[in-house]
């Protein structure tokens, strides 16, 4: 469970958001402290000073006098003065600092033998031990209403603090959102960018950094549209100017009479142009081709009738993915997915052999499409694996008949990346090889025809 957002905007307005709560806690435990000692003399002196005064005032009163004294103390200051006794149920003052303060300071003046209590015989209040004098045998409670000493924290001033975290979390989540904002157009035009689209123009006003940053990708935009370009007009040109003469080179053969003696320079020819088509295809940017969504299983039955005709045996199967009545919809590069499975087939039936069939796959499970070609050939080493997917990378030891350039499995994987996905190459049970197009996380979805 992820308990960080994944935002930049979120975890950097929640980092200041705890900074700040972090800070008014440790603002109101410095506050708190700070203040204690000047309340707990506060209080300690009132403590003091109500015994003193109570006393004073019972010991000049005439005896018969004290208890009108001691009700006129009740009615009209709530201070309540109890005989004491040994059997009393009284309970201590709670263990805490502030409080222990207080009653250290009080028995400084009222002597070390007085006592302090929040509870006598279940009434709560704060009681304090006296004699009333040096003569008298007997010691007296002192209660004293918990109100009058107790701080009562002002809501108002509550509602005030609330009010200005909340309005400082406010301003935070702006300034956040402000810095923020254009690292999100940013992000946007860099997904973009890697899918082979122009971006859109970032706006280049706001703080130096960030304008100096947009600049810099908007500089970086316009030259990849130049470079793309330009590749684009350097690939017809390669097109037209060295697959026309190849093609008046073909008819030219053909049309020498021999057919023994010009059958070779016309696989020649055709092997020449194969190995044209492929570095065109490697140059070629898929970013041109917009995705579009695609029925699957339509498209693979359609490149395996491609090959049938062509007198190639090509078994087109489906496996925990809908049969070929159903509706298979995938979001893809329409050209760019059919010439990879392309690449595969040729693959499979140049290193296996076009008299062995070649099987094609179509599965799907969680979230991934995998697309295999299997063919019956001499398979590859699981240690060149991932030299086999770089450009003009072969193994003629292995795969014996072997030719082209070397850029077929490079540009299958190339396309597989565009589209999130990978290429995998795996040792076939009973010998060949799995070349599986993974597709993922793929947006797809199936529906009956």
């Amino acid at each position: 469970m992820r308990l960080l957002p994944r935002s930049l905007l979120w975890r950097t307005f929640l980092f200041i958001a705890v900074l700040m709560m972090l800070s008014v806690a440790a603002w109101f435990a410095i506050f708190n402290s700070y203040e204690r000692e000047p309340r707990a003399r506060q209080l300690a002196q009132t403590l003091v000073s109500v015994a003193n005064l109570t006393r004073a005032a019972l010991v000049s009163a005439r005896p018969e006098a004290r208890r009108d004294l001691l009700r006129d103390l009740s009615d009209r200051e709530g201070i309540h003065i109890y005989p004491a006794d040994p059997t009393d149920r009284v309970e201590p003052l709670p263990d805490r600092p502030f409080l222990n303060r207080v009653e250290e300071l009080v028995r400084e003046q009222l002597g070390p033998g007085t006592r302090l209590a929040m509870e006598r015989e279940g009434e709560r209040a704060l009681f304090v031990n006296f004699r009333i004098d040096d003569s008298d045998e007997g010691d007296y409670w002192l209660a004293l209403p918990r109100e009058r000493i107790e701080r009562v924290f002002p809501l108002g001033w509550l509602g005030w603090g609330v009010a200005a975290l909340l309005l400082s979390l406010s301003g935070a989540w702006l300034i956040v959102f402000r810095i923020t904002r254009p690292l999100k157009g940013l992000e946007r035009a860099a997904r973009q960018v890697g899918a082979g689209a122009t971006p859109e123009r970032l706006d280049e006003s706001g703080p130096t950094e960030l304008a100096t940053v947009a600049r810099a990708f908007n500089q970086m935009g316009a030259d990849l549209a130049q470079i793309d370009q330009d590749r684009a007009l350097i690939l017809a040109g390669i097109s037209h100017d060295l697959r026309t003469p190849l093609t008046r080179l073909r008819m030219e053969i053909e049309m020498s009479g021999d057919p023994g003696s010009t059958e070779g320079m016309i696989a020649d020819v055709e092997e020449m142009d194969r190995t044209i088509g492929q570095f065109l295809d490697f140059a070629r940017s898929e970013g041109g081709e917009a995705p579009e969504e695609i029925d699957l299983p339509v498209l693979l039955d359609e490149i395996a009738a491609q090959y049938r005709r062509r007198g190639f045996e090509v078994a087109l199967a489906f496996a925990d993915a809908p049969q070929a009545t159903s509706r298979f919809l995938v979001t893809a590069r329409s050209q760019a997915l059919r010439r990879a499975i392309s690449n595969l087939i040729d693959n499979a039936l140049r290193y296996a052999g076009t008299d062995k069939p070649v099987e094609l796959e179509l599965a799907a499970a969680r979230n991934e499409i995998a697309i295999e070609v299997r063919d019956r050939g001499p398979g590859i080493p699981a240690d060149e694996v991932e030299r086999v997917k770089r450009p003009f990378a072969r193994l003629e030891s292995a795969r014996t008949n072997a030719v082209g350039a070397g850029l077929g499995l490079a540009i299958v994987d190339r396309i597989a990346r565009a589209h999130d996905g990978r290429l995998e190459l795996a040792p076939r049970e009973g010998g060949g090889l799995v070349a599986r197009l993974l597709l993922g996380p793929a947006n797809y979805r199936a529906e009956a025809s």
